[in-house]
């Protein structure tokens, strides 16, 4: 109701626009000059004929009914009926008294017209179309003429075309006499139009001006047609561009034989042809119109009636060429009506359109309008009440509209077609990464498959047949989930061709829900995820296929689970409405707008998008809701991203009083599916094997399929490595600095984080050599490659894996690892080896000058100086941490050392707090204080004061070494802990920064003002 409303008021204010420009037209743009002739007679002698302008010859002229004159000498004053006073313009209907037909007759109008005698004025005359002939006499002379008028039908000859004529006259007096004759017209008889006088020169601008506006409207439509010609050559075969290219033609015929008639004027044109030709184009216009706008509206594509009226309109067409000008209009009473038809059916048509829905018919309302309007004018200008001459913009307004609709259609097809295109392109991309995707999930089974047969193959010569058992067990387990995955595969199919059929029955929800957690629950295992069954005991059973509901509710506890990291997932049941509302809530990372909305989609993921993220089909949510769809339920979604997802979808009740069959608990087969998959499960996955020797080598394996871990530890753990899992990317970072760890085996494709972004968080703190990484995926296009080697990884690995080569790749990435901490070992060498010659022997000189000023000073010094050579020597120093007494009394021997050295150019100052039990790497204080003296105090004359500080705090403890040296240029500061060590520069802070960032994910924070010294600091973390 809304929109028809809003479909008036743009049709009302078009119709004001276009009625309010008429107006302007006619009094502003083309204002008419008529006179006012009395009796017969016109004054004009103050008339300015210079001015350029026409004035028309209305009001009273004399009429002589049956006589043809030449000039007033021949008239006849006897002859019947007698000489009356007619109005110019209007008819003669009532003069002859000719019931049957009152325009036929002939007759004569006679006007004087006095003016300022002027021999050298040329005066101009324009006759309008007169049916059926007519001819201008001006002071007894012939100026002009269209036919022969003449007594009867047999002696005159019609002819209907506008015409003008010139004259020149020295008199006072000018005689106007217009013959007229019609014995053919039946809709008007007489001089119907105004007559143009004035100078030739107005005369000729008056009259082409007219025709000037005709032809430009001709040019416009045309300019229609050809480009309609142009598209449908193109190849856009629409009949609705035949019927617009068609329906321009003939509105061009129609402009050029009404009016001015100049088609008419043109070409020799009879007028028994003029007249067929203007039957033939209105009808042909309206007929165009109908089936126009009926080819552009689709969505009404049956309209009753509209053959019998295009056959009716086609018979009538073509006999009209066949018929007698006399017998032809007698046809008005057919011809009418098949116009009217069309302009009132066009309407309608539209308005049924826009029930329907079609936003741009305003334009075919717009379009019928405007030809509504101007066949409205046209009947006022038909009777007289109003001089118009030819209006152009009605008919360029009403042909734009028609064709603004068929542009604007035009370009929502070509925005659609780009739409569609552009989805076909997505939807192509989305096939391409199911198929990768399909081709990961069915990967993993099948690289657990291979796996585990060729561990029992590759078994030494003892046969455990308890281990083989478990193996076995393992892979029909591996084989099982496979199958269930092709199930889903399957259902797709077979939903969308409506070939599933349900085995309904009476079914207890509590029941199923608790063996589908019961496998979910296995699935969850070593993530923080407790999973609640809520389902009341005494919920009533409903009435649903057993095996479709363990798939709905498997699916959607899946999901949750895949989604949610830490939290809570809960099932639920009510009744509400005589239906079961089964819920499912998770606590997991949620969703977006964007994703709720294609939540039920096929090959959705949920990921936003990025495919490295996603595990599975996404086709689980998708088959939840056709199958809930097909139990006559309904599911809903409600999400918030970061605050988990809640899925809800109804059940009918099963109706007792029409089946009796009590409710199964959980029919065998479901059992058995139940117990069959929650096994492939069954194996824990995080805690890492019991009896590990300290030598082993430590793995981390990363992936979140369960089988694929039990499949991984099984294969690594005969090789003697210690494997520890981790079912994400999170909880794998959480389990980075546990230990010290020699390699990385990640999966690409996990959700939340990527094996990809899980190198990438790994790369931060570890370089290449320190921890390697390896990458196993099902997806071995180039550019995945590519983009594993560029996060940080070392090397890859493409599902199904042959043992064999894994046990290779991991041997060789192990092997990197042992030379990288040999590389560590012998830089830890290097810090010890750093006691330069001239440091010993400098400090052996002051022991000789001490021995000769002070005995007890030199042996103090003696004692520190082996303390400091022990210290720097002890075998603790190659272990990962140190307690910190032992890292200070490296530090202390050192500075007492240069304390003696120096005496009071160094200043020692200590602030550590009393009781502080912490562990840190061994030396990393030392190769800090030693920086300070020698490179920032020392380096002044005066020299300085060091200060340290260890602090402990709630989370953490600080260690600071402050000095009030030198100070270190910016760009030089820059450069100490990144890129190559600068020939002559030492190893000790690059090697304790990253030693740092290793253990602790943070290494040294270096801060220096150039003249006011340096201060480096760094955290570790408090355990616990």
């Amino acid at each position: 109701m809304k929109k028809n409303r809003k479909i008036l008021v743009y049709l009302t204010l078009f119709i004001i626009a276009l009625t309010s420009l008429r107006l302007y037209w006619l009094f502003v743009v083309t204002p008419p000059e008529p006179a006012h002739a009395i009796h017969g007679e016109l004054d004009l002698r103050e008339w300015d004929f210079e001015s350029g302008r026409a004035i028309s010859l209305n009001g009273e002229w004399a009429f002589y009914p049956n006589q043809l004159l030449t000039n007033s000498a021949s008239i006849d004053k006897e002859k019947q009926p007698p000489m009356q006073m007619l109005n110019v313009p209007g008819n003669w209907n009532h003069v002859f008294g000719n019931d049957k037909n009152p325009t036929f007759g002939y007759g004569s109008y006679r006007l004087l017209i006095q003016v300022k005698a002027d021999e050298d004025r040329i005066y101009g005359i324009h006759l309008p179309t007169t049916p059926a002939s007519s001819k201008i006499i001006v002071n007894g002379r012939v100026i002009a003429q269209a036919g022969e008028p003449g007594a009867s039908a047999d002696s005159y000859k019609p002819r209907i075309a506008p015409y003008s004529g010139t004259f020149s006259s020295g008199e006072e007096e000018i005689e106007i006499i217009v013959q007229v004759a019609n014995f053919n017209d039946r809709i008007a008889g007489g001089i119907y139009w105004p007559i143009k006088f004035g100078s030739d020169q107005a005369v000729h601008k008056t009259t082409w001006f007219s025709a000037g506006l005709q032809l430009s409207v001709c040019l416009v439509l045309l300019g229609h047609a050809i480009y309609s010609a142009i598209l449908y050559g193109m190849g856009i075969r629409q009949k609705a561009l035949v019927y617009f290219f068609l329906l321009l033609l003939i509105a061009i015929v129609s402009i050029l034989i009404d009016n001015s008639y100049l088609l008419i004027a043109w070409l020799p044109i009879s007028y028994e042809w003029n007249l067929k030709l203007y039957y033939l184009s209105y009808l042909g216009m309206a007929v165009l119109i109908l089936r126009y706008t009926i080819s552009l509206l689709p969505e009404i594509s049956h309209i009753w009636g509209l053959r019998a009226y295009t056959a009716i309109s086609a018979v009538y067409a073509a006999a009209i060429p066949f018929l007698p000008v006399e017998w032809l209009t007698y046809t008005d009473y057919i011809h009418v009506p098949l116009v009217m038809i069309s302009f009132l059916a066009v309407p309608v048509v539209a308005y049924m359109a826009v029930l329907k829905g079609n936003k741009d018919v305003i334009f075919i309302l717009l379009g019928i309008s405007a030809i509504t309007v101007n066949s409205i004018w046209g009947i006022v200008k038909n009777t007289g009440w109003m001089e118009m001459g030819f209006y152009p913009f009605d008919m360029i307004a009403a042909f734009i509209a028609f064709g603004s609709y068929w542009f604007k259609r035009y370009l929502r097809s070509s925005a659609q077609t780009a739409k569609l295109a552009e989805k076909l392109l997505d939807e192509d991309k989305r096939k391409d990464q199911f198929l990768v995707q399909t081709s990961h999930e069915l990967r993993n089974p099948l690289h657990g498959m291979l796996a585990i047969a060729q561990t029992i193959l590759s078994g030494d010569e003892r046969v455990d047949d308890a281990k083989n058992r478990d193996n076995m067990g393992l892979l029909l387990s591996v084989g099982k989930r496979m199958s269930y995955l092709l199930n889903d595969l399957l259902d797709i199919s077979r939903l969308k061709e409506k070939q599933v059929r349900l085995e309904l029955k009476a079914v207890s929800v509590q029941a199923v829900a608790a063996g589908v957690c019961d496998m979910i629950r296995l699935m969850t295992a070593g993530k923080p995820v407790e999973l609640v069954n809520r389902i009341p005991d005494e919920l009533p059973v409903v009435l649903a296929d057993e095996n479709r509901l363990v798939q709905i509710l498997f699916n959607l506890l899946h999901n949750a689970a895949k989604f949610t990291d830490e939290g809570i997932i809960t099932v639920d049941a009510r009744i509400k409405d005589g239906q079961a509302v089964i819920t499912v809530t998770d606590t997991g990372i949620g969703m977006n707008e964007e994703q709720l909305r294609k939540a039920f989609e096929p090959y959705e993921q949920g990921v936003d998008g990025n495919i490295a993220y996603a595990s599975g089909l996404g086709l689980g949510l998708g088959i939840c809701k056709q199958l809930i769809e097909l139990h006559e339920g309904e599911i809903t979604v409600s999400s918030k991203r970061g605050f988990g997802s809640v899925f809800t979808f109804t059940l009918p009740l099963f109706n007792a009083a029409i089946d009796e069959e009590k409710p199964s608990v959980i029919p065998l087969p479901v059992q058995a599916m139940l117990r069959e998959t929650a096994a492939a499960f069954a194996k824990p996955v995080n805690a890492p094997q019991a009896g590990g020797s300290v030598s082993r080598l430590h793995l981390l394996v990363v992936d979140d399929d369960p089988i694929n871990l039990s499949v991984m530890r099984n294969v690594l753990s005969h090789e003697g490595f210690e494997v520890v899992t981790a079912t994400s990317g999170k909880e794998a970072l959480n389990q980075l600095t546990a230990v010290e760890w020699d390699l990385i085996i990640t999966d690409v494709m996990m959700p939340n984080m990527s094996g990809y972004q899980l190198t990438q968080a790994v790369r931060q703190r570890f370089e290449v050599t320190e921890l390697p990484i390896l990458l196993l995926t099902a997806r071995s296009r180039p550019e995945d490659i590519e983009m594993g080697f560029q996060s940080g990884a070392n090397d890859y690995l493409t599902k199904p894996i042959d043992v064999l080569e894994l046990k290779s790749r991991v041997r060789a990435l192990t092997d990197i690892r042992k030379s990288f901490k040999e590389r560590l070992r012998v830089e830890a060498a290097w810090l010890q080896a750093q006691i330069q010659p001239h440091f010993l022997f400098n400090t052996l000189n002051a022991i000789g000058a001490l021995s000769e000023i002070d005995t007890n000073r030199m042996m103090s010094l003696l004692n520190e100086f082996g303390d400091y050579l022990r210290a720097s020597f002890d075998p603790r120093n190659l272990e990962r941490v140190v307690v910190l007494e032992h890292e200070l009394k490296l530090v202390r021997s050192y500075l007492h050392i240069e304390k003696e050295r120096f005496e009071e150019r160094l200043q020692v100052h200590w602030e550590i707090d009393e009781n502080l039990t912490l562990e840190l790497p061994p030396l990393s204080i030392q190769p800090l204080v030693e920086n300070a003296v020698k490179h920032g105090i020392l380096k002044r004359a005066r020299g300085g004061s060091l200060y340290i500080r260890i602090k402990g705090y709630a989370d953490y403890t600080e260690v600071v070494i402050e000095d009030d040296g030198i100070g270190i240029e910016d760009n030089r500061l820059n450069s100490l802990l990144t890129g190559e060590a600068a020939e002559g520069q030492g190893i000790g802070l690059r090697n304790t920064d990253r030693r740092l960032n290793q253990l602790y994910g943070r290494g040294l924070q270096l801060e220096s003002i150039v003249g006011q010294g340096t201060k480096i600091s760094f955290v570790i973390p408090r355990s616990g």
